[in-house]
């Protein structure tokens, strides 16, 4: 174990560049296995070959940059994707906790928006942006 230790001192280690390299080059390998393209079977070694030598590097104030330009790459591509979806779950999962409230979202700002259950259908404002819309409590 020390050994590890002793090696990897100094080192870059894995950040969020190396992992989403990492899944990219796993997947294009289970591509070209199904597929046979010899092309896609290169591209993969290169980028996993590419990971371990991001993770593998000294030079770290190089590494970290690329890694940051990679960061604001990916963070707007991921609010707009995953964030709708977690909101979603977790507004699910609320419902499950709360017998007493029902939970929606917003159909224009995706507010989570509580109202009490029982009352048939309601016209729901949000307090957000001020969107209204018909639900069933």
């Amino acid at each position: 174990m020390n050994f590890l230790r002793r090696f990897m001192y100094g080192r870059y280690g894995v950040d969020q560049l190396s992992i989403a390299l990492l899944i990219l080059g796993v997947l294009l390998s289970f591509i070209s296995t199904a597929t046979n393209i010899y092309f896609i079977n290169l591209l993969s070694i290169v980028i996993i070959a590419l990971t371990y030598f991001r993770i593998l590097s000294r030079n770290t104030y190089k590494r970290a940059a690329e890694n940051l330009k990679f960061l604001n790459f990916w963070n707007p591509i991921k609010d707009k994707t995953w964030l709708p979806l977690k909101k979603q779950f977790t507004t699910f999962t609320k419902g499950a906790k709360d017998k007493n409230h029902k939970y929606f979202l917003c159909p224009s700002c995706r507010q989570t928006l509580r109202v009490p259950k029982g009352q048939g259908k309601i016209t729901v404002t949000c307090p957000k942006c001020k969107n209204q819309f018909s639900k069933r409590s």
